[in-house]
C-alpha cells in the first residue's frame, strides 16, 4: 500500500511513517518541516504540490493540523486556513487523483462543551452519538473539517473515516493549575482511565483505518481512546468520588500510587468510549489503566517503544526533549 501521511514531521505523523515503513508500506510524508519522516516539504494549502504528492497513492492519512495549544500563538484565520482550507485541498486532490479513501485525524475536542456536564450531573458518556459543541477555534475548525469529509463522501463518493483521537502527546498539561497540582506522569496515568491514548495505539488505529477505507462505502466517525474500565453505572459517583470507583475496580492501585507519592483525581467528568472503533476496525489497543499499573509494578516504562522513540516535540518551534521517566 502506498500511503500519503500529511503532517509527517509531527508527533502522530512521525509515528505513522515509522510504523508504515516497518510494515513494508510505501510512504509519502508531507510536511512544512524537513525531517527524517518527510519526503515532500510543502504546504497542504498548495494544490499543485498536494497533487504531485498524491501520484500513485492508494490511501491518505491526513494528520496535518494546528492543535489546541496553537491558540496561544496563531490567529483564528490561520486555524481556518490550515484546518479547514487545507483539508478541503486534500479532499479535492484525493478525489481528482482517484485515491481509494481518506482517513482524517480529528480530535475529541470537537465535542467541546458536551464533555463537561453541569454541576450535579453524571460524568459524560462520550461516544459517537454525543453532540458536538465546540468551544474554541480549534474545535470549530476540526469539526468543520470533519463535515467536509462527510460532504465529499456523501456527494462525491469518496470513502472517509474520521478518528476522533484523545490525548496522546507527552507534553505537560496546557492547564497551568492542573500542571501545578499533579506530577506530569501521575496525571497521564490517571488519564488512561478515561481520556488518554498511547501513541502506538493511536498509530495502529489510523493504519487499520487506512487499510480498510478502500473497502468501505460512505462516511464513518469513531472515538479513539484507551479502553476505559468504567460503565454507565459508574458515571454519577465518578463526578464526586473517583478514587472510590477506581478502588473498587483496581484494589491494588493505591499501593502503586503510594510508592510514588501520586494522587488520583477527586472527580472525573467524562468517559471516552472506544467500542465502535474496536469493533469496526478490529483495533486492539494495548495501553489501558490495568496495563499501565502492571508496568509500574514491574518497574517497566509506561510508554510504548514507539512513543519513546518519537519523544516530545513541543508546539511552538521548540527543540524535541525527552519524555518523562517512570
Amino acid at each position: 500500500m502506498r500511503v500519503l501521511v500529511t503532517g509527517s514531521a509531527g508527533h502522530l505523523g512521525e509515528g505513522l511513517v515509522r510504523t508504515l515503513r516497518e510494515r513494508q508500506h510505501e510512504v509519502v510524508g508531507l510536511d512544512l518541516l524537513e525531517s527524517a519522516s518527510t519526503t515532500h516539504v510543502g504546504s497542504i494549502s498548495d494544490r499543485d504540490f498536494v497533487r504531485s504528492c498524491l501520484l500513485g497513492v492508494d490511501s491518505v492519512i491526513h494528520a496535518a493540523t494546528l492543535h489546541k495549544p496553537h491558540i496561544a500563538t496563531h490567529s483564528r484565520h490561520a486555524f481556518v486556513d490550515i484546518n479547514i482550507a487545507g483539508t478541503l485541498t486534500i479532499l479535492e486532490a484525493a478525489l481528482e487523483s482517484g485515491v481509494s479513501g481518506v482517513v482524517f485525524s480529528s480530535t475529541t475536542s470537537a465535542f467541546g462543551a458536551a464533555l463537561t456536564p453541569a454541576e450535579g450531573q453524571p460524568a459524560a458518556w462520550v461516544d459517537e452519538d454525543l453532540d458536538s459543541i465546540p468551544r474554541n477555534i480549534y474545535g470549530v475548525t476540526k469539526k468543520a473539517a470533519e463535515d467536509l469529509c462527510e460532504l465529499f463522501s456523501r456527494s462525491r463518493g469518496l470513502p472517509c473515516i474520521v478518528l476522533r483521537t484523545c490525548r496522546f502527546f507527552p507534553e505537560v498539561d496546557d492547564d497551568p493549575e492542573t500542571s501545578r497540582q499533579y506530577d506530569n506522569l501521575n496525571l497521564k496515568v490517571n488519564e488512561y482511565l478515561y481520556r488518554r491514548l498511547d501513541l502506538a495505539d493511536a498509530v495502529d488505529a489510523h493504519i487499520l483505518a487506512a487499510e480498510q477505507v478502500p473497502g468501505i462505502k460512505g462516511f464513518w466517525r469513531y472515538v479513539v481512546s484507551a479502553t476505559s474500565p468504567f460503565e454507565p453505572q459508574h458515571l454519577l459517583r465518578l463526578r464526586t468520588d473517583a478514587p472510590a470507583v477506581v478502588r473498587g475496580l483496581f484494589p491494588d492501585y493505591e499501593e502503586v500510587y503510594r510508592q510514588r507519592g501520586w494522587r488520583m483525581l477527586p472527580g472525573i467528568d467524562r468517559v471516552y468510549v472506544n467500542y465502535r472503533a474496536r469493533q469496526a476496525l478490529a483495533w486492539q489497543p494495548r495501553f489501558d489503566f490495568r496495563h499501565i499499573l502492571d508496568r509500574l509494578r514491574r518497574g517497566d516504562d509506561v510508554f510504548s517503544p514507539l512513543a519513546r522513540a518519537v519523544g516530545s516535540k513541543g508546539y511552538h518551534a521548540q527543540q524535541p526533549v525527552a519524555v518523562d521517566q517512570p
